[in-house]
């Protein structure tokens, strides 16, 4: 990585934490930002334990105020001699935000560079209200070992051969660069990504070597948390959790992703099955597991429809669905499944709420909140359950 990164947008003024963009009305996604971080958490804990009736709360995981995000997620804007990386205004104009405090030092220089190598490639930014141009969306994503995944979400491939010419020149300046790829998205829509991915490097997956003893593989279009080391005491309070149970000799993992959990919880003597609906996300799974040496198998498919249509249940099963929760159908399985523990891992408590009242006979043993979004209302919670 470059030896020297933008400033942040964040500053510290008596104790508080201050953004320009944010004062200055640019950027208000941070919408909790003036509220000291004590009292965010304190809110969250509060919001938690009025829907999760557990009768053990651990310790709130707060992780960092700032340099926390792994992963920007940039709106091209600007013109081709002056592009913008950051979001559009209401007038559909670009607002750069290269230098937002949340992302990692790390990224914020990759950002820089890519910022110039974008302007010197001639990657037409998007208009929105035009709908002409090429380039939408700058994807980064950086690992704990300081490599970079760079994706260009491209209306089409027109210019797939000048991003392809031009690559040298941004391995140059962005030595740290593992892979790099374009994304089709050719719909005139608020739609992040497309399905089509044109790896542009001869790697294609990015290692994201945890604190937690397991390297993960993240493909282009695999999910991971956007805070490492919140990420990492969410996967090693699963592993003390199921540590402490007697005879786990079977554990799925459903929306298994990359296949966190289920490396985690991998142990000789145990059988470890994660499934998740993305093939690309599955084969990296195998990947890993097969690298680690660990006795973990995994399954490209739905989580539910795949639960349901099996014979009988493991002794534990780890959920970690997206905001909506695992929905009426799993949550009756696991009722009537006679599943021993489940570990419950949501970014929704009120969708978690109502999957826990549907399973009456699983109740809360310990809950624990994990601060993974500074600075908004958003956090992840944690419950074991145990019939």
């Amino acid at each position: 990585m470059p030896d020297a990164s933008p400033a942040s947008s964040l500053t510290v003024e008596g104790g508080d934490l201050r953004c320009h963009h944010f004062d200055a009305g640019r950027c208000r996604s941070c919408t909790l930002l003036e509220v000291p971080r004590v009292r965010q958490v304190a809110d969250k804990e509060a919001h938690a334990r009025s829907l999760v009736d557990a009768p053990v709360w651990l310790p709130t995981v707060a992780g960092a105020d700032a340099g926390f995000r792994n992963k920007a997620k940039m709106v091209v804007g600007g013109t081709v001699a002056v592009p913008t990386l950051g979001i559009l205004d209401r007038g559909l104009a670009g607002i750069d935000l290269r230098d937002c405090g949340l992302h990692s030092p790390g990224l914020r220089a990759a950002l820089d560079r890519v910022s110039g190598w974008v302007g010197e490639a001639g990657l037409t930014p998007y208009d929105v209200r035009a709908r002409a141009g090429e380039l939408k969306h700058v994807l980064l994503t950086e690992s704990p070992d300081d490599e970079l995944m760079l994706r260009l979400v491209m209306r089409s491939t027109a210019l797939e051969a000048r991003v392809r010419s031009r690559l040298p020149a941004l391995h140059e300046t962005l030595p740290a660069l593992r892979v790099a790829t374009i994304n089709v998205q050719p719909e005139h829509k608020a739609v992040l990504e497309g399905e089509r991915e044109v790896v542009l490097t001869d790697e294609a997956t990015l290692p994201m070597r945890l604190a937690t003893g397991v390297t993960l593989r993240l493909g282009p279009r695999s999910f991971f948390q956007t805070n490492t080391r919140v990420a990492e005491a969410l996967y090693e309070q699963a592993r003390t959790w199921v540590g402490a149970l007697d005879e786990v000799r079977s554990a799925w993992d459903l929306y298994c992703g990359v296949g966190g959990f289920a490396l985690h919880l991998a142990a000789p003597g145990r059988d470890v099955l994660g499934v998740e609906v993305s093939p690309d996300a599955i084969a990296a799974a195998g990947a890993t597991a097969a690298g680690l040496g660990v006795a973990a198998r995994f399954v490209a498919a739905d989580a539910t429809a795949w639960a349901l249509a099996q014979p009988g249940a493991p002794d534990l099963v780890v959920v970690n669905p997206p905001r909506r929760g695992i929905g009426a159908d799993l949550a009756g399985w696991l009722e009537t499944s006679g599943v021993r523990h489940v570990v419950y891992s949501s970014c929704n408590a009120e969708s978690l709420a109502r999957d826990l009242a549907l399973m009456p006979s699983l109740r809360p043993v310990e809950a624990r909140v994990l601060d993974m979004f500074p600075h908004t209302t958003h956090y992840e919670v944690m419950v074991l359950l145990a019939r």
